[in-house]
């Protein structure tokens, strides 16, 4: 798919919490969680079921592990008692590398970002709270729990939502957005906006055809290729 320029120089940030490595430590955290419950009942929570539900909402996540998984639980139960046990590590998150580096870059040259997650308010104040000064960084911040939201992904509700609270409002062939999930991917092409997708080594490849750009690490990003101000 190839790329088209951002005159109107807007970039949309998705999933911005990862880890020192290459990969988004939230999501080592969920696998981690979800294996810890799939454990009582001998079950996997596989890359397979994962990438089924990476970027939906928590309550729709955890209707598909239970029925891929066959779990003796209700999704409500499933969301307690997997947030409960986020939130005792959520404070490992750290930073992707390259996404520092981005932000700054699009803030010196005055092009708005900001951020668009599935995560609730709460979830996402957990993973976030010792990044604050980074997160002041971005425009504005929608979560999966905004009223504006009402279909999580592949649904692209919440990308229309974020790209409405840039003032002026920009067209969506030029946004850009910044993803790890194959439904994240798919969201954002259904608003109509470009995506880079930085998916984890264990997804299958076969999840990562639609994107408009496939890198390994953010720190591979070429801003100029996007018509965007190329790094110094």
């Amino acid at each position: 798919m190839s790329t088209r320029p951002l005159t109107e120089g807007l970039a949309v940030r998705t999933h911005p919490v990862a880890p020192r490595e290459k990969r988004p430590d939230t999501e080592r955290l969920y696998s981690m969680v979800f294996q810890e419950i799939c454990d009582r009942y001998g079950k996997k929570y596989s890359w397979d079921v994962k990438s089924l539900v990476m970027g939906k909402k928590a309550l729709d996540a955890a209707e598909i592990i239970i029925q891929v998984l066959q779990l003796p639980m209700s999704k409500e139960e499933l969301v307690e008692e997997s947030q409960t046990k986020l939130r005792q590590v959520f404070s490992q998150a750290s930073l992707l590398p390259g996404v520092e580096k981005l932000i700054h870059h699009l803030r010196k040259h005055n092009i708005p970002c900001a951020v668009a997650t599935s995560s609730g308010t709460a979830s996402f104040e957990e993973k976030t709270s010792q990044h604050q000064e980074f997160f002041s960084l971005f425009h504005h911040v929608v979560l999966g729990d905004d009223p504006e939201v009402r279909s999580g992904k592949p649904s692209p509700d919440i990308f229309l939502a974020c790209a409405k609270r840039f003032s002026p409002t920009p067209p969506l062939d030029k946004c850009l957005v910044f993803e790890d999930a194959p439904n994240g991917v798919e969201a954002a092409l259904a608003a109509g906006m470009q995506v880079v997708m930085v998916p984890d080594a264990n997804l299958n490849r076969d999840l990562t055809r639609n994107a408009t750009m496939l890198l390994s690490s953010l720190q591979d990003f070429q801003p100029e290729l996007f018509g965007l101000p190329p790094y110094q």
